[in-house]
């Protein structure tokens, strides 16, 4: 998929971000590498999927067993395949604070053939691409995943893909706008 493909995606936001939370979002951010007011502002319109989104997302970025570094690689190549530009963004800075660069996260948004990844993290990226084209792991992903990796750990890296799978579906939909300060899509670096 190229960056260019937008499909159906909204250019300006179909659901508003609420004042007041926006001001609460500002507050929570600042202690995070990212800056992620305008879709907590967003949800604020409905309780229940701000709490499944929180529930989720929590758990994914503050409970989970993953290694962040590969947790990073597995949320960005969704948000690219999702084509959820507030996603990416949000997640490059996540991606950087745990040790990501430039020439890696340009990569994620690459066909896998084109990166120059380690065993595990290839096996990763083609868990996502398998995911978000079938709904399923092949049997020839889960067995290179489980050379890497035990199965409940995998099963994690599956849940935040596929969490991270409904949360730009509800971006997209919603028409969520980058905040301030939060890049687009990468660029290739010079000289790669």
């Amino acid at each position: 998929m190229s960056a260019s493909m937008h499909l159906r995606r909204p250019s300006t936001p179909r659901v508003e971000p609420l004042d007041w939370a926006i001001e609460k979002a500002r507050e929570r951010v600042k202690s995070s590498p990212a800056n992620a007011v305008n879709v907590s502002a967003t949800l604020a319109n409905s309780k229940v999927l701000g709490k499944i989104i929180a529930g989720s997302a929590g758990v994914v970025m503050g409970a989970s067993n993953t290694e962040p570094r590969l947790r990073e690689i597995v949320i960005l190549r969704m948000g690219w395949n999702c084509q959820s530009v507030y996603e990416f963004g949000q997640h490059q800075m996540f991606g950087r604070s745990v040790g990501l660069g430039d020439a890696e996260i340009y990569a994620v948004t690459r066909p896998l053939s084109q990166g120059r990844w380690g065993p595990a993290e290839a096996a990763l990226l083609q868990m996502v691409d398998d995911l978000h084209a079938d709904d399923c792991v092949s049997d020839a992903t889960w067995a290179d995943l489980c050379g890497h990796f035990e199965p409940s750990l995998v099963m994690e890296y599956v849940g935040a893909a596929m969490s991270y799978r409904m949360v730009s579906a509800i971006l997209n939909t919603c028409g969520v706008q980058l905040d301030e300060g939060v890049p687009t899509w990468p660029t290739a670096p010079a000289g790669g």
